[in-house]
């Protein structure tokens, strides 16, 4: 079997729910030995679900889990020695939570001089809201992401699902590898302060520039194309593929030679022929006519279809998928996306893969999320040679669970 690219890098990985978790998961996939050191006790997150499948099983594949309790003297004393055997140490809390364990930056350089501290906080260490508390929603709203998704009447909707957790987990991955590659290099470790609104904030796209260059408030952008003049431009309801009427087929076309193609495709009907739609300029202005027309076609026409259709013409399509499409999709099964994993009673789940087929060095899905303290016996046995009797006096005094 080959190599991973990350093999021989150990993680120690204070992340939770979902931004950190995302970028210690990313490099655990690549080879990385991450480990979590987690809560034991009532208070574990649990809202995010089972454990070994579903988002948690996402989020924490690869890895392994000890439940070490952060409160006690002797808690901090075993994550300060995982940290002089670790490469990296992360974590996505607020600002001020390593500092006040003694984990911070400076306090782990003085364990082991070489360490890099990958800090993912909301807001980053410094400026007058570093020590604001904040979730994805959050971030979405100071970023501009809300105000700039607005539902049929305007109002502000945002994402259903975070997307400044993954904006910032990928961000802190490719933190970590940069870091690492400084440290390959030179020799010497840094704190990297990460800050998820920053991360979210560059992503903006042309809003942004528009906003710094020009001062202009934005509007909400509905379909409109952000990148680069385009009409059509949206996602137009198709037919009802037996009960299910919500089937949807986006459209953009972007150029004269794109227009003619998927007039063509269409089966040129008229109205393609009205002047109005003439040129690229005028299908713009007219873009609300232009839209009905290929409402009324593509509600006569099955999504997927629509798509093949237009793809073999040239023109950039594709369907809403939902999440049973994408389950079920023939080019995600192809190209092997969903791994198949074994649970400890032999059944098993699918898990997304790895995105990215590295030829010489790939990852993959090896093992499902460990329960929380699963691999307390390895942590604290192997790695840090601790005996049972020891590992026992540990649990009952508080500072590791059982």
């Amino acid at each position: 079997m080959a190599r991973m690219a990350l093999e021989g890098v150990r993680i120690l990985d204070f992340t939770w729910v979902v931004a950190g978790p995302v970028a210690t998961r990313i490099l655990a996939d690549q080879g990385a030995e991450v480990i979590k050191i987690e809560r034991g006790d009532e208070n574990t997150m649990s809202v995010l679900g089972p454990r070994r499948t579903g988002l948690q099983g996402e989020l924490h594949r690869n890895k392994r889990s000890a439940a070490i309790n952060m409160t006690k003297p002797r808690g901090l004393e075993l994550a300060r020695r995982l940290a002089a055997m670790s490469d990296l140490v992360m974590d996505n809390f607020s600002a001020r939570v390593m500092r006040m364990w003694g984990m911070d930056y400076a306090s782990l350089a003085n364990i082991k001089p070489d360490i890099i501290s990958i800090s993912m906080s909301g807001l980053g260490h410094t400026g007058p809201r570093c020590n604001y508390v904040s979730y994805g929603p959050t971030l979405h709203g100071l970023a501009g992401f809300t105000r700039m998704m607005a539902d049929s009447r305007g109002e502000p909707a945002g994402y259903g699902y975070s997307y400044a957790d993954m904006a910032g987990g990928y961000s802190g991955a490719l933190a970590a590898l940069i870091a690492l590659w400084h440290r390959k290099r030179t020799g010497r470790g840094q704190f990297v302060d990460l800050s998820q609104f920053e991360a979210l904030a560059s992503l903006a796209g042309p809003a942004l520039l528009d906003i710094s260059v020009n001062g202009r408030t934005q509007e909400p952008p509905g379909w409109r194309s952000q990148e680069a003049l385009a009409a059509p431009h949206g996602a137009y309801r198709g037919h009802p593929r037996g009960d299910d009427d919500d089937r949807w087929i986006v459209i953009a076309v972007r150029s004269q030679a794109e227009w003619e193609r998927f007039s063509r495709a269409i089966g040129n009907p008229p109205w393609v022929t009205d002047p109005k739609f003439r040129t690229l300029y005028l299908r713009m202005r007219n873009r609300e006519q232009l839209d009905a027309h290929v409402a009324r076609w593509a509600a006569t026409v099955d999504a997927d279809a629509a798509m093949t259709l237009l793809q073999r013409a040239g023109v950039a399509a594709g369907v809403a998928l939902n999440g049973a499409d994408l389950a079920a999709d023939p080019h995600l099964a192809e190209r092997g996306f969903f791994a198949p994993v074994k649970l400890p009673d032999n059944s098993s789940t699918r898990l997304t893969g790895v995105p990215m087929r590295l030829s010489a060095t790939p990852g993959s899905v090896r093992t499902v999320a460990p329960e929380v303290g699963e691999d307390n016996d390895y942590i604290l046995g192997e790695l840090l040679g601790l005996g049972r009797a020891e590992r026992a006096e540990l649990v009952a005094e508080g500072a590791v669970w059982g």
